[in-house]
């Protein structure tokens, strides 16, 4: 392993061990943070007729009176739960004969025999059983203030709740304050970075509260009215603790369609109202997922469900329950952390939910894994979101420049290379029969396109259906024509304009070459060169094909194809002009 790896692996297993260790001081002031986030637009909104402090203590208490009394009316509910329950003694029974019934089914009893067998085998041993010890009944351990020692986790929980509300208190109050001082210190001549990468933070957090309060008060109140509907005691038990528990990612919707499905087992004497609970739960379960959530988490996160799961294994495991309920903020926070921090680039490709992959990318991957049907469905779905014309700058083209890269370069063999050039020209029939474009054909320009290898002149045929229907026709030569060959070509038919192509970063010698030959023999005839390229691929190649005799030099399609259309509309207006002339002079001689 290299140093600078190992180093890295050290400095991430020092920081697990860290976090880990720091958890007593690290949970509250995460809980803090998180819930600055909450309600700092509510002071923000008060501090306009109550002054900052004011409205940090007015929405802090407004807060904490609000969490006692659901905790109070929530502990009344399941007091009166409880208490009622004995009262469906008859039902239980009804219910624990059913499943008994069914448990003494020949095929369950065979079973439930053959594992009481294995069990005394087992268990089986020889000689006396040893006496049974006697019973030592100690006394339950108390603490130093002698309290029974039940009561100490009591302690600490109220004693991290109390220092999540003061730092809560505090950080709502020095909100401003404390946004400056993290910038003066992690933006320490990256200021700007820092400013954004705060504020997208704080953005997309809050946003993402938001929603998921949203949400869940809308699960909470569809449980409530459901359940009601049903019949199931206590539904604003259930609307209450479904909206607090879905909090909890993954976990807390089972729970809270867990407990009323228990309870309307003890309440109905049939088993009628539980499956309508279970399946109402079930529907609700699919409209929060694929309807509700998809509509209000839109953008909120930005984080890929498979890299959530594992930050919610992780930070469960290093916290517990407190880290299963901070996973999705703190993994947020990562993915925007390496948004905007270079050297933490790769946690964005890794956790985000953006395309790891450009589309031009991806094609040229699938195309290179000899998947042509996964490439085909790429450009179907470019094609939903983008204009026809620009499948081939965008979608199409780069791959070409692509594979000459890596060709060049000895990441490919030419075959590949061959190969790569040979599926996009299969593709490229197909892009104008689903568009619709290029239905009829219109006569108009003569272009005589000449390519310099196999890649330019897949890329020649892309120009070739973007100009079929705008009065521009292409007639493709060979590539393995000689320059003479070309020059009687062009003289044998009327071509009004050359279209060279050579893609970068394929070596342009030969193509000036070529352009110097024909400026040399058609000295009036407009030679556009096609460089096409991505940005990426770009060269300063453009001066020295001017200064070789090329009449233009485009880096895109586009721009060719716009250069083309100008040509044809000049081209039409100057035979009109001649007809004109022609006509008049007729007359004249009439």
């Amino acid at each position: 392993m290299r140093p600078r790896a190992l180093a890295i692996f050290a400095a991430c297993l020092l920081t697990i061990w860290v976090i880990n260790w720091a958890q007593p001081v690290l949970v509250p002031f995460a809980l803090a943070v998180l819930l600055t986030f909450l309600l700092n637009p509510s002071v923000t909104w008060l501090q306009r007729w109550l002054g900052r402090a004011t409205a940090s203590v007015t929405v802090v208490a407004l807060t904490v009176v609000a969490v006692t009394l659901l905790g109070w009316m929530l502990t009344q509910q399941v007091a009166s739960l409880a208490g009622a329950l004995p009262a469906y003694r008859q039902n239980i029974r009804a219910k624990v004969a059913d499943v008994r019934a069914v448990s003494e089914s020949r095929a369950l009893a065979r079973a439930q025999a053959t594992l009481e067998d294995l069990q005394r085998e087992f268990t089986r041993t020889t000689g006396d059983s040893p006496a049974t010890p006697p019973t030592v009944i100690t006394a339950p351990p108390r603490d130093w203030f002698g309290l029974p020692a039940w009561t100490t986790p009591l302690f600490g929980v109220a004693g991290t709740a109390a220092l999540v509300l003061l730092l809560l208190l505090f950080m709502l109050i020095e909100y401003r304050d404390l946004r400056s001082r993290l910038l003066a210190v992690a933006g320490h001549g990256h200021l700007a970075s820092a400013t954004k990468a705060f504020d997208e933070a704080a953005s997309r957090l809050s946003r993402y509260l938001l929603m998921q309060s949203i949400a869940n008060l809308t699960f909470g109140a569809l449980v409530g009215i459901g359940l009601s509907i049903i019949g199931v005691p206590y539904p604003l038990l259930w609307a209450t603790l479904g909206a607090v528990l879905r909090y909890i990612p993954y976990l807390g919707p089972w729970i809270a369609a867990g407990a009323p499905t228990i309870v309307s087992l003890a309440v109905f004497p049939g088993w009628t109202q539980t499956l309508w609970t279970v399946a109402f739960f079930v529907a609700l379960e699919l409209f929060t997922n694929l309807v509700l959530e998809t509509v209000l988490y839109a953008g909120a996160a930005g984080v890929s469900q498979t890299a959530l799961i594992v930050a919610i294994a992780f930070w469960t495991w290093m916290w517990g329950p407190v880290g299963l309920l901070l996973a999705t903020p703190l993994t947020l926070c990562l993915v925007v952390l390496g948004k905007h921090v270079p050297g933490l680039r790769l946690l964005t490709t890794l956790v985000a939910d953006a395309p790891a992959l450009s589309p031009d990318a991806a094609y040229y991957q699938r195309v290179l894994a000899g998947d042509q049907g996964d490439a085909s469905d790429l450009v179907d779905e470019f094609l939903k979101t983008r204009p026809a014309e620009e499948v081939y700058d965008a979608l199409l083209l780069p791959p070409l420049n692509y594979a000459e890269r890596d060709r060049s370069e000895g990441r490919i063999t030419p075959d590949e290379q061959a190969y790569v050039v040979q599926s996009t020209r299969d593709l490229l029939h197909d892009v104008p029969a689903r568009t619709g474009a290029g239905a009829v054909r219109v006569d108009g320009l003569s272009v005589i396109g000449y390519p310099i290898d196999d890649a330019a002149d897949a890329a020649l045929h892309m120009l070739a259906d973007l100009a079929i229907d705008q009065a521009v026709t292409i007639h493709i030569v060979s590539k393995d024509l000689l320059v003479s060959e070309l020059i009687a070509a062009i003289e044998k038919e009327d071509h009004r304009l050359l279209c060279l192509a050579t893609l970068p970063p394929a070596p342009d010698s030969r193509a000036r070459y070529v352009v110097k030959r024909l400026r040399r023999r058609f000295p009036e005839l407009p030679i556009v060169v096609g460089r096409w390229a991505p940005p990426a691929f770009a060269d300063d190649g453009a001066p020295r094909f001017i200064e070789a005799g090329a009449t233009a030099v485009d880096s895109t399609l586009a721009e060719t194809l716009r250069r083309l259309t100008e040509a044809a509309t000049a081209d039409s207006a100057l035979a009109t002009a001649r007809i004109d002339k022609k006509v008049e002079r007729d007359t004249n001689v009439a």
